[in-house]
């Protein structure tokens, strides 16, 4: 059985990991949902996608600041490359992430 790769381990590695920061209550991270799911199919195995929940991990939201969801942070090799509040296009975040998986 494959061991679960942890948040740290996955941040820490070269493929670009975005984690979108949301809540149960919050309604335009829940509108965001189809467009995740759109950029996860397109980026296909290039790119790691994560969805935290701020409410059930208050310490890593509290690590990187968040103060307002939908916050998108885009990590790669342990650091922040990008961060974003807000509802973003799928358009965007897959430019974003074939262009950081292009520089693996």
């Amino acid at each position: 059985m494959k061991k679960k790769a942890s948040f740290k381990d996955l941040i820490n590695g070269s493929k670009p990991v975005l984690v979108q920061f949301s809540a149960e209550w919050c309604g335009p991270c829940k509108a965001m949902a189809p467009i995740v799911s759109e950029v996860a199919r397109k980026v296909g195995d290039k790119a790691t996608i994560l969805k935290i929940d701020v409410d059930r991990n208050r310490a890593v939201a509290a690590k990187y600041a968040i103060r307002s969801v939908p916050t998108f942070i885009l990590f790669q090799n342990g650091k922040i490359q990008w961060q974003s509040p807000g509802m973003q296009s799928a358009h965007a975040l897959v430019e974003l992430l074939e262009g950081a998986a292009a520089n693996t």
